[in-house]
């Protein structure tokens, strides 16, 4: 697995780079009315196609609604959505949505055990490391390098996030780390993966 653990080294080197957010919560609040319709008051979406950014870690919030507003990520929404947002208000809205607690959710358990092995033990075959390497083994993300927090997320929006990365429509990684691994997924494989992760929160206790 050689390709991902320098995948893995370059990105992190990437992420880490630049000075860590430092909006608001408060301040951010008033301005998280205009993304309540999507994502919920709170950042808790009961949509599956919209995230929930509830709990999201705030380096990664904030770098991609900078990704956004630059049109390094594209979506038709979120472009007109940041398009008049200055860099404090980015980092306000990071730093209200990333103190806020996120509602709990559940596997599917038809790709449970597939899912797992996949977040827990890559795949060796097609030389894709673990997902917990970067994500946590109870799915909290890394924090400090800006790698998201995957835990209780709509299983459909990470199945949406990974096809876009193997078809490589979402750009926004540095060093291309995750279009490098999902290019190497099959479409049950992120089927499976996506499927598992909501539930890590479930097993919280028994992973660490």
């Amino acid at each position: 697995m050689k390709i991902a653990h320098k995948l893995c080294g370059l990105a992190l080197a990437a992420w880490t780079a630049g000075a860590a957010a430092g909006g608001d919560p408060a301040a951010g609040k008033a301005k998280a009315a205009a993304c309540a319709g999507c994502h919920g008051a709170d950042g808790n979406s009961t949509v599956a196609q919209f995230p929930k950014l509830a709990g999201q870690n705030e380096k990664y919030l904030l770098r991609q609604l900078k990704a956004f507003k630059s049109g390094k990520r594209q979506n038709p929404i979120m472009s007109a959505q940041v398009a008049n947002l200055s860099e404090q208000d980015m980092a306000d809205l990071a730093a209200y949505f990333s103190a806020q607690t996120e509602t709990p959710a559940a596997a599917n358990p038809e790709y449970a055990i597939r899912g797992e092995e996949i977040y827990r033990g890559g795949i060796t075959a097609s030389d894709v490391p673990s997902c917990m390497g970067c994500h946590g083994p109870d799915g909290a993300g890394n924090p400090a390098a800006g790698f998201p927090a995957l835990a209780g997320q709509h299983a459909q929006y990470i199945e949406t996030q990974l096809m876009l990365y193997r078809d490589g429509k979402r750009k926004s990684d540095p060093a291309a780390m995750m279009r490098n691994i999902a290019e190497r997924l099959t479409v049950d494989d992120i089927k499976a993966v996506s499927g598992f992760v909501p539930g890590l929160h479930l097993n919280e206790k028994a992973v660490k």
